[in-house]
């Protein structure tokens, strides 16, 4: 994986099934992209291992959309992080609204979740977002800063930097999201950014790399990561096709 790259990545959700899965990992392994970017997917679980073996050696990295903190154990219907890396992966999502929303995840259980991806080589991929309620009552950033100190707790300085962050609203994600304001999605980010400065100290702080999704499509992709501190874009249905993906990706650096 670049780490000096623009990242531009998406999460199939509960998308492609194995047979589809495979298709769309043929297709990808197939495209080239500019050095200066880099791409991701991820997959369904039933379908993780497949596209990860699909695209093994390839610059599409792969991620896992959950995962438990424990390595093993009765947690039925649960995917380990031990699992995970036996598949393949060099990412998995934590913290993604739907599962906040839905199955109970917590900023607790996402610094679990942190700690077990960094301590099995996983580079985690974590969310967070306001509500259309807290962006609202314009206390956006408190959410924020909440969200993103509690999933670092007690990460060290030297791990910071393999943490990947996505901003992602709530009132913007989804098929009746909103795109969010160029203006206000980089003063979040600089938001952001201080926050991690603060948190980790300048270099640690720094380093990490600050994503934006929430409506993002291939006509406002690259004014998204034109902005100071938005170092790329993570992308939903505008980017379940394979095609659709890669011109997207490819145009946020046209």
């Amino acid at each position: 994986m670049e780490r000096d790259a623009i990242w531009v990545g998406t999460s199939w959700k509960m998308n492609k099934g194995p047979a589809a899965s495979v298709a769309a990992a043929n297709e990808l392994a197939r495209m080239s992209f500019p050095a200066v970017l880099q791409p991701f997917v991820i997959p369904p679980f039933t379908s993780l291992k497949d596209v990860c073996d699909r695209l093994s050696g390839n610059r599409v990295a792969v991620g896992a959309q959950n995962m438990h903190w424990q390595d093993e154990g009765a947690w039925t219907g649960e995917i380990s992080p031990t699992m995970i890396s036996e598949c393949g992966a060099e990412l998995v999502e934590i913290g993604h609204s739907e599962r906040r929303t839905y199955f109970g995840e917590t900023d607790q259980t996402v610094n679990l979740k942190v700690h077990a991806a960094l301590r099995h080589g996983l580079r985690p991929l974590v969310c967070i977002g306001d509500t259309a309620d807290e962006y609202s009552y314009n206390v956006t950033n408190e959410t924020l800063a909440r969200q993103l100190k509690i999933a670092l707790h007690g990460v060290s300085e030297d791990d910071v930097p393999q943490v990947l962050i996505a901003y992602e609203p709530v009132w913007a994600i989804g098929a009746s999201g909103r795109p969010a304001d160029a203006a206000f999605v980089e003063r979040t980010h600089n938001h952001l950014r201080k926050l991690l400065i603060n948190i980790a100290g300048s270099s640690a702080g720094s380093a990490v790399k600050l994503l934006y999704g929430g409506s993002v499509t291939q006509d406002n992709a690259a004014g998204y990561v034109a902005l100071p501190n938005v170092n790329g874009v993570f992308v939903g249905r505008a980017a379940w096709n394979v095609e659709h993906f890669r011109a997207l990706a490819e145009g946020v650096i046209a």
